[in-house]
């Protein structure tokens, strides 16, 4: 359970991270006003703001699967495989789309996403059965 606990953590910091990923090394940075500054670039840095967006959006719905499933009573060591999975595949997502590979972040989003519907579907069994 600490794992996926942990994993929360994680996908909760990977906005940051895709954030400094975008604006690391740009002389050119303005931190007076870094959301217009982001809207004008190109190329990776625009990938990586992407994926700071979609860090966010995935955010809350991989947090509450979690919380779910283990509030049900799904096994925690389950839980915290698929936790483990999903961080997984959310990294490869990021590399994927800061690296502009188009087929394999789509890839890697699926399987990450299938693994936070899993969590509720599991969540969802456990309550059916109880």
């Amino acid at each position: 359970m600490l794992i996926s606990y942990g994993a929360v953590l994680v996908a909760g910091l990977m906005p940051v991270v895709c954030a400094g990923i975008a604006k690391s090394g740009f002389k050119g940075y303005d931190n007076s006003n870094p959301r217009a500054w982001l809207a004008q670039q190109t190329g990776f840095r625009a990938r990586a703001n992407a994926a700071q967006a979609n860090c966010f959006e995935a955010f809350p719905f991989f947090a509450v699967g979690v919380v779910l499933a283990l509030l049900t009573g799904v096994d925690p060591h389950r839980v915290d495989a698929m936790s483990i999975f999903f961080i997984v595949a959310r990294v490869a997502y990021v590399v994927c789309y800061v690296s502009d590979k188009a087929k394999w972040r789509t890839m890697v989003w699926s399987a990450a996403y299938l693994t936070v519907v899993a969590l509720y579907a599991m969540a969802m069994l456990n309550l059916q059965m109880s």
